[in-house]
């Protein structure tokens, strides 16, 4: 028995010291273990969605101010109605600066809630599909349309909710004017001031209506995009597709019908989410809302009611203000966020992208 010990003992660190070994080979070679390997994909992944955010967002920084000014607007003192309109009345009032206010706070939002969706998009993919094939005991099944709307639905909800307390503030600094009476100083600032003058509850007011908007909006936005691409590569109309890979304009195409889908459907809902976010700023009724009769109009019980007060107050189109600056803002934006993210993934070394 003692020597039998002796042999497994042996034995087991002949074992540890070959395994060892061959990790050591595989180091040298620029091989990484398994767990640093993952570790390593998952960061480059989280960058790449990263990158995506901020030059997407950057990109349309204007259209994006512009959009959220329509939003909340007072009715009875509108200064302008239409996209070049209103630009040219920023750029008149406010400057160049005025027309990338609130980007900085936009970008610290949009950076990791992109990085947070695009990688939770992926992860959920995977665990869906996985799921789907071991319902169905195929294991050639592949994601269809629904599956990845509930994938896109999943990163959506999963991101915004780890990000809101910044939309919450980015939305009140890009609202406030150089004529505002209280001016937040910046990101940090206008957090510190909600959370002590209102309490920590008002850096979720309106997450109920974006939650609900996102499922479609995101969800729609991958499904769209990814199985536009699918259908592509297996079609091949009008030689768009050579070597089963699509070219970035092709892409671009693609993230384009995807985004107009996705906030043509989800709209209503950033409109009540945003009036939402204005509730309990006592320096508001200078620059935004409601009926124009008091500072009661901003008050809001719930999403329904803010539903409720909005169209009984200004007609159903209120639900569609800034629309069309944000459909001009959307088709480039959606688009050149799925091709970065895909790009820089490429540049990484990442070997899996969403449509993987």
């Amino acid at each position: 028995m003692a020597s039998e010990d002796v042999k497994r003992t042996s034995d087991s660190a002949v074992s540890t010291i070959v395994n060892l070994a061959e990790e050591a080979k595989l180091a040298s070679e620029g091989v990484k273990a398994p767990t640093s390997h993952a570790l390593l994909s998952i960061a480059k992944s989280l960058v790449a969605g990263g990158v995506a955010g901020g030059v997407s967002r950057t990109a349309v920084a204007p259209l994006e101010r512009l959009k959220i000014l329509l939003q909340v607007q007072n009715p009875h003192s509108i200064k302008y109605n239409g996209t070049i309109q209103g630009l040219k009345y920023i750029w008149r009032t406010e400057g160049f600066r005025g027309l990338f206010k609130g980007n900085g706070t936009n970008c610290a939002r949009i950076v990791p809630n992109s990085a947070v969706k695009f990688f939770s998009y992926d992860e959920a993919s995977k665990g869906i599909l996985w799921f789907y094939r071991q319902q169905t005991g195929n294991e050639d099944a592949q994601l269809t349309p629904l599956l990845r709307l509930g994938a896109g639905a999943c990163a959506g909800i999963i991101a915004m909710s780890a990000t809101y307390p910044m939309d919450m503030v980015r939305g009140r600094l890009t609202v406030q004017t150089d004529m505002s009476p209280q001016q937040y100083r910046g990101i940090y600032h206008a957090l510190t001031t909600v959370f002590r003058e209102e309490g920590p509850r008002a850096l979720y007011r309106g997450w109920l209506p974006s939650v609900i908007g996102v499922v479609p909006y995101v969800g729609l936005n991958f499904a769209v995009y990814e199985s536009l691409k699918d259908w592509l590569i297996k079609s091949r109309p009008f030689g768009l597709v050579q070597d089963s890979e699509l070219s970035v304009t092709t892409r671009l195409a693609c993230g384009a019908a995807a985004g107009t889908v996705g906030q043509t459907v989800a709209y209503p809902l950033d409109v009540i989410r945003r009036r939402m976010q204005m509730v309990g700023w006592k320096d508001a009724a200078s620059v935004v809302v409601g009926d124009g009769k008091s500072r009661a109009s901003l008050e809001y019980t719930g999403m329904v009611d803010a539903f409720r007060k909005t169209v009984r107050h200004e007609g159903f189109g209120a639900l569609y203000k800034g629309l069309v600056p944000n459909s001009v803002k959307v088709v480039p934006s959606i688009a050149i966020a799925f091709v970065t993210y895909e790009v820089v993934k490429d540049v990484l070394g990442v070997e899996m992208r969403i449509s993987d």
